[in-house]
Protein backbone atom coordinates (compact mmCIF):
# COMPACT_ATOMS: atom_id res chain seq x y z
CA UNK A 1 0.00 0.00 0.00
CA UNK A 2 1.88 3.50 -0.76
CA UNK A 3 0.90 6.12 1.59
CA UNK A 4 1.16 9.99 0.57
CA UNK A 5 3.96 11.89 2.19
CA UNK A 6 2.86 13.91 4.91
CA UNK A 7 5.63 15.75 5.52
CA UNK A 8 9.66 15.32 5.37
CA UNK A 9 11.90 16.60 8.67
CA UNK A 10 15.37 17.18 8.48
CA UNK A 11 17.93 18.51 11.52
CA UNK A 12 20.58 20.16 9.47
CA UNK A 13 22.54 22.15 12.24
CA UNK A 14 22.89 19.60 15.26
CA UNK A 15 20.82 16.31 16.43
CA UNK A 16 18.22 16.76 19.30
CA UNK A 17 18.60 18.96 22.09
CA UNK A 18 21.32 21.03 20.45
CA UNK A 19 19.71 23.58 19.05
CA UNK A 20 19.07 21.90 15.81
CA UNK A 21 17.29 23.40 13.35
CA UNK A 22 14.02 21.78 11.82
CA UNK A 23 12.47 22.47 8.18
CA UNK A 24 9.03 20.84 7.55
CA UNK A 25 8.31 20.46 3.96
CA UNK A 26 5.24 17.88 1.99
CA UNK A 27 6.93 15.68 0.52
CA UNK A 28 9.62 17.87 -1.59
CA UNK A 29 12.81 17.80 -1.32
CA UNK A 30 14.44 19.82 1.13
CA UNK A 31 17.26 21.86 1.07
CA UNK A 32 20.59 20.32 2.15
CA UNK A 33 24.19 21.86 3.00
CA UNK A 34 26.74 21.29 0.23
CA UNK A 35 28.65 18.44 0.50
CA UNK A 36 32.40 18.84 1.69
CA UNK A 37 31.84 22.20 3.13
CA UNK A 38 31.64 20.76 6.70
CA UNK A 39 34.55 18.89 8.94
CA UNK A 40 34.99 15.37 7.96
CA UNK A 41 36.40 13.83 10.87
CA UNK A 42 36.35 10.04 12.23
CA UNK A 43 35.19 10.55 15.60
CA UNK A 44 34.35 6.70 17.24
CA UNK A 45 32.97 6.86 20.76
CA UNK A 46 34.71 5.09 23.43
CA UNK A 47 31.57 3.16 25.80
CA UNK A 48 32.99 3.34 29.13
CA UNK A 49 30.17 2.83 31.31
CA UNK A 50 29.92 4.70 34.88
CA UNK A 51 28.75 2.53 38.08
CA UNK A 52 25.25 3.43 38.72
CA UNK A 53 24.62 4.65 34.87
CA UNK A 54 20.70 4.82 34.02
CA UNK A 55 19.46 6.65 30.79
CA UNK A 56 17.01 9.61 31.28
CA UNK A 57 13.43 9.03 29.75
CA UNK A 58 10.80 12.07 29.80
CA UNK A 59 9.17 13.36 32.41
CA UNK A 60 6.02 10.97 33.60
CA UNK A 61 8.19 7.80 33.04
CA UNK A 62 10.72 5.18 34.97
CA UNK A 63 13.94 3.75 34.00
CA UNK A 64 14.72 -0.13 35.50
CA UNK A 65 17.22 -2.68 34.17
CA UNK A 66 15.16 -5.32 32.76
CA UNK A 67 18.65 -7.85 32.10
CA UNK A 68 22.35 -7.63 32.37
CA UNK A 69 25.47 -10.04 31.32
CA UNK A 70 25.66 -10.09 27.68
CA UNK A 71 28.40 -10.03 25.30
CA UNK A 72 26.65 -8.02 22.91
CA UNK A 73 22.74 -7.10 23.74
CA UNK A 74 21.23 -5.77 19.97
CA UNK A 75 18.01 -6.67 18.19
CA UNK A 76 14.78 -7.05 20.88
CA UNK A 77 11.69 -9.02 19.56
CA UNK A 78 8.78 -10.23 22.13
CA UNK A 79 7.35 -13.25 21.05
CA UNK A 80 3.47 -13.81 21.64
CA UNK A 81 3.62 -14.92 24.72
CA UNK A 82 5.43 -11.72 26.25
CA UNK A 83 8.81 -13.47 26.66
CA UNK A 84 11.72 -11.93 25.10
CA UNK A 85 13.73 -12.80 22.55
CA UNK A 86 17.63 -11.38 22.81
CA UNK A 87 20.56 -11.49 19.43
CA UNK A 88 23.90 -11.40 21.76
CA UNK A 89 25.75 -10.57 18.45
CA UNK A 90 29.03 -10.97 19.51
CA UNK A 91 28.44 -14.63 21.80
CA UNK A 92 26.47 -16.04 18.23
CA UNK A 93 23.61 -16.84 20.32
CA UNK A 94 19.73 -15.72 21.11
CA UNK A 95 18.35 -15.85 24.40
CA UNK A 96 15.04 -16.03 25.71
CA UNK A 97 14.35 -13.66 28.59
CA UNK A 98 10.90 -14.29 30.77
CA UNK A 99 9.16 -11.54 31.54
CA UNK A 100 7.18 -11.65 34.55
CA UNK A 101 5.18 -8.36 34.49
CA UNK A 102 5.23 -4.78 35.05
CA UNK A 103 8.27 -3.24 35.79
CA UNK A 104 10.24 -5.71 37.24
CA UNK A 105 13.62 -7.13 35.73
CA UNK A 106 13.76 -10.95 33.68
CA UNK A 107 13.58 -13.66 36.15
CA UNK A 108 14.80 -15.84 33.93
CA UNK A 109 17.50 -16.80 30.74
CA UNK A 110 17.20 -19.95 28.63
CA UNK A 111 19.89 -20.31 25.35
CA UNK A 112 17.41 -20.82 22.63
CA UNK A 113 19.94 -21.26 19.84
CA UNK A 114 23.43 -21.34 19.46
CA UNK A 115 26.44 -21.26 17.22
CA UNK A 116 24.83 -18.23 15.02
CA UNK A 117 26.91 -16.07 12.69
CA UNK A 118 26.41 -12.52 13.72
CA UNK A 119 23.11 -12.86 14.80
CA UNK A 120 20.49 -9.78 14.51
CA UNK A 121 16.76 -10.06 13.18
CA UNK A 122 14.34 -12.09 15.07
CA UNK A 123 11.04 -12.38 13.55
CA UNK A 124 7.55 -15.28 14.51
CA UNK A 125 5.69 -16.97 12.31
CA UNK A 126 3.37 -19.90 13.05
CA UNK A 127 5.36 -22.32 14.95
CA UNK A 128 8.86 -20.95 13.83
CA UNK A 129 11.05 -18.35 15.18
CA UNK A 130 12.91 -16.77 12.57
CA UNK A 131 16.89 -15.32 12.75
CA UNK A 132 18.57 -13.69 10.47
CA UNK A 133 22.36 -14.68 10.46
CA UNK A 134 24.89 -12.59 8.24
CA UNK A 135 24.77 -14.90 5.75
CA UNK A 136 21.56 -16.58 6.09
CA UNK A 137 17.72 -16.62 7.43
CA UNK A 138 17.04 -19.51 9.78
CA UNK A 139 14.11 -20.86 11.19
CA UNK A 140 13.68 -23.13 14.67
CA UNK A 141 10.19 -24.68 14.71
CA UNK A 142 9.18 -23.86 18.79
CA UNK A 143 6.02 -24.08 20.95
CA UNK A 144 4.71 -20.34 20.90
CA UNK A 145 3.21 -21.03 24.86
CA UNK A 146 6.79 -21.78 26.27
CA UNK A 147 9.10 -20.28 23.86
CA UNK A 148 11.04 -23.95 23.60
CA UNK A 149 12.60 -25.55 20.25
CA UNK A 150 11.05 -28.55 19.07
CA UNK A 151 13.58 -28.81 16.08
CA UNK A 152 16.53 -27.89 14.71
CA UNK A 153 17.93 -25.13 12.51
CA UNK A 154 16.42 -25.11 8.95
CA UNK A 155 18.27 -23.04 6.38
CA UNK A 156 15.53 -20.76 4.68
CA UNK A 157 17.14 -18.06 2.42
CA UNK A 158 20.78 -17.46 1.30
CA UNK A 159 22.53 -13.74 2.46
CA UNK A 160 25.33 -11.52 0.84
CA UNK A 161 27.58 -12.69 4.39
CA UNK A 162 29.32 -10.02 6.13
CA UNK A 163 30.84 -6.92 4.61
CA UNK A 164 31.08 -3.38 6.12
CA UNK A 165 27.67 -3.64 6.85
CA UNK A 166 26.64 -7.30 8.17
CA UNK A 167 23.45 -6.84 10.48
CA UNK A 168 20.34 -8.77 8.46
CA UNK A 169 16.88 -8.04 9.88
CA UNK A 170 13.92 -9.92 8.80
CA UNK A 171 9.92 -8.80 9.51
CA UNK A 172 6.36 -10.45 7.86
CA UNK A 173 4.04 -8.51 6.40
CA UNK A 174 0.78 -8.81 8.16
CA UNK A 175 -0.89 -11.95 7.61
CA UNK A 176 2.15 -13.67 7.62
CA UNK A 177 2.36 -14.54 3.55
CA UNK A 178 5.26 -12.66 2.89
CA UNK A 179 8.98 -11.90 4.66
CA UNK A 180 10.96 -9.44 4.16
CA UNK A 181 15.04 -9.45 4.86
CA UNK A 182 17.20 -6.19 4.68
CA UNK A 183 20.94 -6.35 3.66
CA UNK A 184 23.08 -3.67 3.85
CA UNK A 185 25.87 -2.50 1.71
CA UNK A 186 29.38 -3.58 1.34
CA UNK A 187 31.15 -0.14 1.01
CA UNK A 188 30.15 3.65 1.87
CA UNK A 189 29.62 4.61 -1.48
CA UNK A 190 30.16 2.02 -4.25
CA UNK A 191 28.33 0.28 -7.09
CA UNK A 192 27.34 -2.65 -5.77
CA UNK A 193 27.56 -6.20 -7.86
CA UNK A 194 25.32 -8.10 -5.50
CA UNK A 195 21.95 -6.53 -6.00
CA UNK A 196 20.56 -7.98 -2.62
CA UNK A 197 22.81 -5.66 -0.81
CA UNK A 198 21.42 -2.15 0.10
CA UNK A 199 18.27 -3.34 -0.97
CA UNK A 200 15.95 -5.49 1.11
CA UNK A 201 14.15 -8.71 -0.58
CA UNK A 202 10.91 -10.75 -0.06
CA UNK A 203 10.41 -13.79 -0.24
CA UNK A 204 7.43 -16.43 1.04
CA UNK A 205 7.80 -17.64 4.35
CA UNK A 206 9.87 -20.65 3.40
CA UNK A 207 12.18 -18.88 1.18
CA UNK A 208 11.01 -19.44 -2.23
CA UNK A 209 10.37 -16.88 -4.49
CA UNK A 210 12.81 -14.55 -3.28
CA UNK A 211 13.19 -10.81 -5.33
CA UNK A 212 14.38 -7.57 -4.91
CA UNK A 213 11.42 -5.39 -3.11
CA UNK A 214 13.19 -2.02 -2.64
CA UNK A 215 16.43 -1.15 -3.30
CA UNK A 216 19.05 2.12 -3.19
CA UNK A 217 18.53 2.31 1.00
CA UNK A 218 22.71 2.04 1.98
CA UNK A 219 21.52 0.27 5.07
CA UNK A 220 18.06 -0.75 6.33
CA UNK A 221 19.36 -2.04 9.42
CA UNK A 222 15.77 -1.92 11.31
CA UNK A 223 12.31 -2.80 9.33
CA UNK A 224 9.12 -2.37 11.10
CA UNK A 225 5.19 -3.29 9.64
CA UNK A 226 2.88 -0.98 10.56
CA UNK A 227 0.15 -2.78 12.44
CA UNK A 228 -2.67 -0.39 11.47
CA UNK A 229 -2.37 -0.19 7.60
CA UNK A 230 0.29 -3.24 6.78
CA UNK A 231 2.87 -0.93 5.33
CA UNK A 232 6.48 -1.68 5.36
CA UNK A 233 8.38 1.01 6.87
CA UNK A 234 12.91 1.36 7.17
CA UNK A 235 14.96 3.48 9.34
CA UNK A 236 17.95 3.81 7.06
CA UNK A 237 21.81 4.88 7.99
CA UNK A 238 23.24 6.87 5.11
CA UNK A 239 26.29 7.50 3.49
CA UNK A 240 29.82 9.12 5.56
CA UNK A 241 32.03 11.52 4.86
CA UNK A 242 30.53 14.45 3.27
CA UNK A 243 30.31 16.91 6.38
CA UNK A 244 29.05 17.00 9.78
CA UNK A 245 25.90 17.97 8.68
CA UNK A 246 25.28 15.74 5.80
CA UNK A 247 23.50 13.44 4.55
CA UNK A 248 20.57 12.79 7.54
CA UNK A 249 20.00 9.45 7.78
CA UNK A 250 16.04 8.61 7.80
CA UNK A 251 12.63 6.37 8.17
CA UNK A 252 10.56 5.86 5.64
CA UNK A 253 7.63 4.04 3.83
CA UNK A 254 9.01 1.56 1.53
CA UNK A 255 7.16 1.24 -1.47
CA UNK A 256 7.51 -2.17 -3.71
CA UNK A 257 9.93 -1.62 -6.43
CA UNK A 258 11.12 1.67 -4.62
CA UNK A 259 14.57 3.22 -5.66
CA UNK A 260 15.73 5.28 -2.38
CA UNK A 261 19.07 6.44 -4.05
CA UNK A 262 21.84 5.09 -2.64
CA UNK A 263 24.93 4.87 -3.93
CA UNK A 264 24.32 7.88 -6.91
CA UNK A 265 22.07 10.36 -4.95
CA UNK A 266 20.69 10.88 -1.66
CA UNK A 267 17.48 12.30 0.05
CA UNK A 268 16.00 12.19 -3.27
CA UNK A 269 18.16 13.48 -6.40
CA UNK A 270 20.80 14.87 -5.10
CA UNK A 271 23.86 13.28 -6.69
CA UNK A 272 26.83 11.82 -4.80
CA UNK A 273 29.63 13.86 -6.81
CA UNK A 274 31.86 10.75 -5.51
CA UNK A 275 30.21 8.28 -7.68
CA UNK A 276 31.97 8.46 -11.03
CA UNK A 277 29.35 6.36 -13.44
CA UNK A 278 25.73 7.91 -12.55
CA UNK A 279 22.65 6.59 -13.37
CA UNK A 280 20.60 9.27 -14.47
CA UNK A 281 17.56 7.14 -14.70
CA UNK A 282 17.40 5.60 -11.34
CA UNK A 283 18.06 8.94 -10.05
CA UNK A 284 15.17 10.88 -11.82
CA UNK A 285 13.23 8.16 -9.50
CA UNK A 286 14.62 8.60 -6.59
CA UNK A 287 11.93 8.86 -3.43
CA UNK A 288 12.57 11.52 -1.26
CA UNK A 289 11.91 9.86 2.30
CA UNK A 290 9.44 10.75 4.96
CA UNK A 291 11.28 11.39 8.30
CA UNK A 292 15.05 12.94 8.28
CA UNK A 293 16.14 11.78 11.77
CA UNK A 294 19.82 13.86 11.64
CA UNK A 295 23.42 13.54 10.53
CA UNK A 296 24.94 10.60 11.37
CA UNK A 297 22.66 9.57 14.10
CA UNK A 298 22.54 5.78 13.12
CA UNK A 299 19.13 4.50 13.53
CA UNK A 300 18.88 0.32 14.18
CA UNK A 301 16.02 -1.25 15.17
CA UNK A 302 12.42 0.46 15.18
CA UNK A 303 8.87 -0.64 16.33
CA UNK A 304 5.55 0.39 16.18
CA UNK A 305 3.86 1.34 19.80
CA UNK A 306 1.44 -1.14 20.31
CA UNK A 307 0.94 -1.57 24.47
CA UNK A 308 -2.00 0.87 26.55
CA UNK A 309 0.46 1.56 29.12
CA UNK A 310 1.50 4.60 27.72
CA UNK A 311 -0.85 7.85 27.05
CA UNK A 312 -2.90 7.83 24.08
CA UNK A 313 -0.14 10.08 21.80
CA UNK A 314 2.09 7.41 21.99
CA UNK A 315 -0.38 4.76 20.37
CA UNK A 316 0.56 4.18 16.78
CA UNK A 317 3.59 5.79 16.46
CA UNK A 318 7.08 4.59 15.93
CA UNK A 319 9.97 4.16 18.61
CA UNK A 320 13.54 4.26 16.70
CA UNK A 321 16.96 2.83 18.87
CA UNK A 322 19.85 5.92 17.26
CA UNK A 323 23.08 3.98 17.84
CA UNK A 324 24.91 7.17 17.53
CA UNK A 325 27.58 8.99 15.12
CA UNK A 326 31.05 7.92 14.33
CA UNK A 327 31.51 10.46 11.62
CA UNK A 328 30.73 13.72 12.97
CA UNK A 329 32.63 16.20 15.51
CA UNK A 330 30.26 16.75 17.77
CA UNK A 331 27.97 13.23 18.51
CA UNK A 332 24.71 12.97 17.44
CA UNK A 333 21.97 10.07 18.24
CA UNK A 334 22.82 7.90 21.15
CA UNK A 335 18.80 8.44 22.20
CA UNK A 336 15.88 6.67 21.69
CA UNK A 337 13.66 8.68 19.51
CA UNK A 338 9.93 8.63 19.37
CA UNK A 339 7.62 9.83 15.89
CA UNK A 340 4.19 10.19 16.40
CA UNK A 341 2.09 8.78 13.50
CA UNK A 342 -2.10 9.68 12.69
CA UNK A 343 -3.76 7.60 9.81
CA UNK A 344 -0.71 5.55 9.26
CA UNK A 345 1.53 8.95 8.71
CA UNK A 346 4.65 10.75 10.55
CA UNK A 347 2.26 13.73 12.12
CA UNK A 348 5.14 15.30 14.29
CA UNK A 349 8.94 16.11 14.63
CA UNK A 350 10.42 12.92 16.29
CA UNK A 351 11.32 13.81 20.27
CA UNK A 352 14.08 12.68 22.06
CA UNK A 353 12.21 9.59 24.24
CA UNK A 354 15.11 8.03 25.99
CA UNK A 355 18.78 9.84 26.40
CA UNK A 356 21.51 10.64 28.94
CA UNK A 357 23.80 8.15 26.84
CA UNK A 358 26.50 10.30 25.97
CA UNK A 359 26.60 12.88 28.45
CA UNK A 360 28.87 15.37 26.23
CA UNK A 361 28.45 14.99 23.00
CA UNK A 362 31.93 16.99 22.33
CA UNK A 363 33.99 14.35 24.33
CA UNK A 364 34.34 10.24 23.38
CA UNK A 365 33.45 9.07 26.34
CA UNK A 366 29.89 7.63 26.26
CA UNK A 367 27.90 5.61 28.90
CA UNK A 368 25.58 3.45 26.35
CA UNK A 369 24.29 2.68 22.64
CA UNK A 370 21.16 2.24 21.82
CA UNK A 371 20.34 -0.60 19.19
CA UNK A 372 17.58 -2.79 20.30
CA UNK A 373 13.93 -1.47 20.71
CA UNK A 374 10.56 -3.69 21.53
CA UNK A 375 6.93 -3.41 23.24
CA UNK A 376 6.73 -5.53 26.50
CA UNK A 377 3.41 -7.51 27.30
CA UNK A 378 3.05 -5.04 29.81
CA UNK A 379 3.36 -2.17 27.65
CA UNK A 380 6.53 -0.72 28.50
CA UNK A 381 9.41 -0.26 26.07
CA UNK A 382 12.38 -2.67 26.05
CA UNK A 383 15.51 -1.12 24.99
CA UNK A 384 19.19 -2.45 24.17
CA UNK A 385 22.81 -1.26 25.24
CA UNK A 386 25.62 -2.54 23.39
CA UNK A 387 28.05 -0.91 25.28
CA UNK A 388 26.55 -1.37 28.86
CA UNK A 389 24.88 -4.78 27.42
CA UNK A 390 22.20 -4.07 29.72
CA UNK A 391 18.38 -3.89 28.63
CA UNK A 392 16.49 -1.43 29.85
CA UNK A 393 12.54 -1.22 30.82
CA UNK A 394 10.85 2.15 30.14
CA UNK A 395 7.81 2.29 32.26
CA UNK A 396 5.03 5.30 33.59
CA UNK A 397 5.72 6.33 36.98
Amino acid sequence: MKISRLMLLIFLAAPLGFGQVIHITHGQEPKLPKPFTQPIVANPPRGRPSPGFKPRALAGFKVSAFARGFSESRYLAAAPNGDVFVADTRAGTVYVLHDPGPGAASNGRVTFATNLNRPFGIAFHGNYVYIADTDEVLRFPYNPQTSKRTGGRQHILDLPGGGMHFTRTVVFSLGGKKMYVSAGSDCNVCVEADARRAAIQVADPDGRNASIYASGLRNAAGLAVDPDTGQLWADVNERDMMGDNLPPDYFTHVEPGGFYGWPYSYIGKNPDPRVKQQRTDLVSKAIVPDVLLGPHVAPLESTFYTGKQFPARYRHGAFIAEHGSWNRSIHSGYAVVFVPFHNGQPSGVPVNFLSGFDPNPHEKAVEGRPVGVAVAKDGSLLVADDVGNVIWRVSMK
